[in-house]
């Protein structure tokens, strides 16, 4: 008797259906990382922008100004206004040297005694007390800028001396120095404390006098010119004749000895 097949047909669909479950696996297996959502990525962009902006270098209160002079204090002994306006000068183009300036620009008058050992002088509004060489004192804004008005008419520059006083320091960084126009002030040398020394009796004044004849003047020891040429959140710098190099010194404290000075500077324009 002829047997029946009764498993042959289980047989072929037990094999098809393990194809089809292996081929299914193989197709996820090969399928591609599901993308991120757009939300997602957008917001990662913005937080990266975020980061760059607030990592951006932020501009430096400060300014130099280059190529200006700075000329060692040598012969002329009490000259440092005559020194810094030189060096000024010389950082706006002109051929002109301490010397030069002293024997034919400056305006001075001697400080003498009399018979009777009485001390007599300029009022130093109007003209520089003593001589630059050996013995003097020295010369305030008003007679330093038209002794540099002579030199400048002299050579017929366009260009003018102007005398200020009372203008904060703060205030000269943000006109001139910011716009690379040096400064002559009036501080002290070193910065040290200045204090009376020398009194005498004027008899010369001009039309720039803050005394009358017969009045007192009283020349302050370290008294002394500089050039104004740079600044920085801490510090103003210098052409400094008397230390021959480039000085800076803390703000306050330039500050407080412009001020017991009198708050004088000059600028060419």
């Amino acid at each position: 008797m002829k047997k029946k097949k009764f498993f042959t047909l289980p047989k072929i669909l037990v094999t098809v259906y393990v194809l089809l479950i292996l081929i299914g696996v193989i197709v996820t297996l090969s399928l591609p990382p599901k993308p991120e959502p757009v939300e997602e990525a957008s917001a990662t962009l913005a937080n990266t922008e975020t980061i760059v902006q607030t990592e951006a270098p932020t501009e430096k209160n400060a300014h130099y100004i280059e190529g200006v002079p700075v000329i060692q204090q040598y012969d002329l002994k009490a000259g440092c206004e005559t020194y810094a306006c030189t060096m000024l000068l010389q950082s706006l183009g002109f051929d002109i040297d301490e010397y030069r300036f002293a024997d034919n620009y400056l305006i001075y008058k001697d400080v003498y005694y009399d018979n009777d050992f009485r001390m007599y002088g300029p009022d130093m509004h109007s003209a520089f007390a003593g001589n630059v060489y050996d013995i003097g004192y020295g010369v305030y804004a008003p007679a330093m800028a038209k002794s540099m008005n002579n030199f400048l008419s002299s050579v017929k520059s366009p260009l003018k001396a102007y005398a200020m006083e009372g203008e904060p320091l703060e205030s000269l960084c943000e006109t001139y120095i910011d716009n690379d126009i040096p400064v002559m002030i009036w501080a002290t040398t070193n910065m040290w404390e200045p204090t009376p020394h020398t009194s005498w009796t004027v008899d010369y004044v001009d039309e720039n006098a803050t005394k009358k004849v017969g009045d007192t003047e009283t020349w302050y020891e370290h008294e002394h010119c500089l050039v104004l040429i740079g600044y920085d959140e801490k510090e103003y710098f210098f052409a400094d004749s008397v230390a021959g190099v480039v000085s800076h010194f803390e703000k306050a404290e330039v500050e407080e000895r412009y001020k017991q000075i009198g708050t004088m500077s000059i600028v060419v324009k």
